[in-house]
């Protein structure tokens, strides 16, 4: 009796979608204590611009969403005031936003002059050649300064900080599709990081994961909330993270569906370390802009 040809694993096809799916960070969400101060640090400071701003006095918030170019086609901030608040936690897992520049020394005094405290001078990073500086926004969020040629994204890093380095990089390669652009070891001082992303590093907007040796978990604070990606199919994606979670942590935070009142389709959840990510529908998305 012949043998039976193979059955393809189950959801073999489903996994794959990510990988043929239309992705792009659009932008990270944080909480700020004076939302007048931070525009006009990012605007003054980093050269960002303000690109829209939203206030819904009944639900006591209001939003900003800044960046070096159009929500269309570059990353973004987006800024949220609730009514009241003045500080937040921002705990001991996020690490920084990155700026690339041309002129790290220049972008420096330019901050310094206008106030913005440093809290590392310009200089090669240990053991490497990259130009890089250190600073503060008025909230305590830290940005680093990257010395780099022209670049079509200048708001080029989000950096978080997992538990367990090889389990992070599996879960957003199924997950979210996200190749895996560079891993550096630095036993000397510690630490792994890996970058992830959807294009080159100098082309795009990349997370930066680290691994600090021996350290697996983290606070969370209340101030850094997550970060958002586009996708031609809400409804397929969150079927592929269930999936995910399954086998590698994580939890489903909002099924997929569209949010009332303004009909974007989207799904969040937590990968396994905690940190949050929204999935927002491509087309909807652009409605929202227009």
């Amino acid at each position: 009796m012949a043998e039976a040809a193979p059955v393809a694993a189950p959801n073999a096809e489903l996994l794959e979608w990510p990988k043929k799916d239309k992705r792009r960070l659009l932008h990270a969400v944080y909480r700020v204590g004076d939302l007048d101060r931070t525009i006009k640090f990012y605007t003054e400071c980093f050269g960002m611009k303000l690109l829209r701003k939203r206030d819904i006095p009944e639900e006591k918030y209001s939003n900003a969403f800044l960046g070096f170019g159009p929500e269309v086609s570059n990353f973004v901030v987006e800024l949220t005031y609730n009514y009241g608040v003045s500080s937040y936690d921002i705990g001991t897992g996020f690490g920084h936003f990155a700026i690339a520049t041309q002129d790290v020394y220049k972008l420096v005094e330019d901050i310094r002059a206008k106030g913005g405290i440093i809290t590392r001078e310009p200089g090669p990073v240990k053991g490497g050649q990259s130009v890089i500086a250190f600073v503060k926004d008025p909230d305590g969020y830290v940005f680093e300064l990257i010395q780099r040629g022209p670049t079509p994204e200048p708001l080029c890093q989000v950096m978080l900080r997992v538990g367990d380095l090889d389990r992070a990089i599996k879960f957003y390669e199924k997950a979210l599709g996200m190749r895996l652009l560079k891993k550096v070891d630095r036993p000397e001082y510690k630490y792994t990081i890996a970058m992830l992303g959807y294009a080159e590093e100098q082309e795009t907007t990349v997370l930066e994961l680290t691994y600090n040796y021996g350290v697996t978990e983290y606070t969370k604070g209340n101030a850094y909330a997550q970060i958002a990606i586009g996708t031609d199919d809400v409804y397929k994606s969150a079927e592929v993270v269930s999936l995910v979670i399954q086998e590698l942590g994580g939890k489903i935070t909002r099924p997929a569906g569209p949010i009332p009142g303004i009909n974007t389709k989207i799904t969040s959840f937590l990968d396994p370390d905690g940190w949050k990510t929204v999935l927002v529908d491509n087309e909807d998305f652009l409605k929202e802009l227009e």
